[in-house]
This record gives C-alpha cells, structure tokens and sequence, in this order.
C-alpha cells in the first residue's frame, strides 16, 4: 500500500479511537468534577479534548521523524510499501512490497528510485545477507518475482567488496562459505529483515519515541491532578456544615 493511504486509513482509524477516547474521559470527568462550578466544565472540556491533543501531536511527531529519516538519514519514513536504509561504505538496502526480498545497491550510482538491479555492483533478489566489515555476503533468487512472499527461495550466493565494486556469484552455499572463510569472514547469513532492523533504527528514532510519548504523558498527568484536586474540593462542598 502506498504512504498516502495508509496515512488515510490511520488517520480515520486514529480519530475513531481519538472519539472514543474523549466520550470515556469527558464521562470520568463529568463524573469526579460534578457540582464544582465553571473550573468542572473546564475539566470536563479538557479530558473530551486530550484524545484529539494527542492524536494531533503525533501527526506531527510522524512528518517530523519522516522529513529527518529522509533527508538527512535516507531511510524510509516508517510507514508505507518502501523499506531502506544505508549500510556501511556507501551502500544502502532497499525492499519494495515486501520486506522479505530486496536490493544491495549504491546510491551514487542510482537516478531512479527502484531501478537498481541494472547499475553496477547492484544485487536483487536478495533474501538473506550479511554484512561483515568491507564485504557485503548473501543468498538470492533469481526469480523472486515468481516467489513472492516465499522467504526461503534462494537459488544464488554472492559475496560484494564495497570496497573495489567487485562482486562474485557462486551457485552453492559452501563456495561461499570458502569464499568467506579466505578473506577472514565468517558465514553467518541473516534473513533480509534482520539486516535491515539492524541499520534502519538509530538513536534519532529512541529520541522520537520519547518525544512522541513524553509531552501526552506529562499531559495526562496535569490533567488528572486537576481533576483529582476538583474533587477534593466537590467532597468539601458537599460535606454538610
């Protein structure tokens, strides 16, 4: 599915939930702050408003985290059908559809986004990898259009020095175990999806965590100290002279 519609489908989604939400705390309010006057119906207003608050603040916590991871990190965005990210000297790993197969290319060689098995050192069909200092090692299928959705195709192995662009296809696993085992490495092939856990999640996305859920926490504890406080005083009120 493409980025625009899975930001429509969760917008739709996140409001439904957002109205839920404020039907149930605005009812919890109205609850603990009855007879307390104008500062109750402030209360009130404020928990039905909270839901929408926080949905509103992580609509911009995404766009922010998705402008930096593209532009200044070159990873996809988080959400959508295109799944990238850099890998060590000056390669990167890009998966489309699904995250079960992909390319290892170099963007410097690249002009237009997805086609990249025609340029120069670029692999595709790639559906277990390893990345081992200056080497970049895995298993392919040729035919992975064909095998779509199927993990364990794999009918090709190659090993990549990113650092001449040479690269080498061997036909069986243990050639390019001895391949590996020459130059010091050893084999340790990983589905596609760990690689790109791996390389595609960094310190920035750790602080959008907190960022995203920081503020609404620190909301929602002012808020219920407000109604907690409304309430004592309501007790007060109604406690006979």
């Amino acid at each position: 599915m493409g980025i625009g519609f899975v930001l429509v489908l969760w917008a739709v989604v996140g409001m439904i939930l957002a109205g839920i939400g404020a039907g149930v705390l605005g009812a919890v309010a109205s609850y603990f702050t009855r007879y307390v006057g104008k500062d109750g119906r402030k209360a009130v207003i404020a928990a039905i408003l909270f839901p929408f608050a926080c949905l509103g603040w992580a609509g911009m916590i995404f766009v922010f985290q998705a402008l930096v991871n593209e532009e200044v990190f070159q990873r996809d965005p988080g959400m959508g059908d295109t799944w990238k990210c850099p890998l060590p000297n000056g390669y990167a790993l890009l998966m489309i559809d699904e995250p079960d197969q992909g390319v290892v290319y170099k963007p410097v060689n690249q002009h237009v986004e997805g086609v990249v098995g025609i340029q120069q050192g670029a692999v595709d069909g790639i559906r277990i990898m390893q990345v081992a200092g200056r080497y970049i090692l895995g298993g392919a299928d040729s035919r992975s259009s064909d095998h779509f959705g199927d993990k364990a195709e794999v009918d090709s192995y190659f090993l990549l020095d990113t650092g001449t662009g040479e690269r080498q296809s061997f036909s069986t696993y243990e050639a390019l175990r001895t391949a590996a085992g020459l130059r010091g490495v050893q084999l340790a092939l990983q589905p596609i999806e760990a690689v790109y856990d791996k390389y595609r999640f960094t310190y920035f996305d750790k602080f959008v965590g907190c960022l995203l859920c920081v503020p609404p926490v620190l909301l929602a504890w002012l808020l219920v100290r407000w109604i907690v406080r409304l309430r004592g005083r309501r007790d007060m009120i109604s406690q006979p002279a």
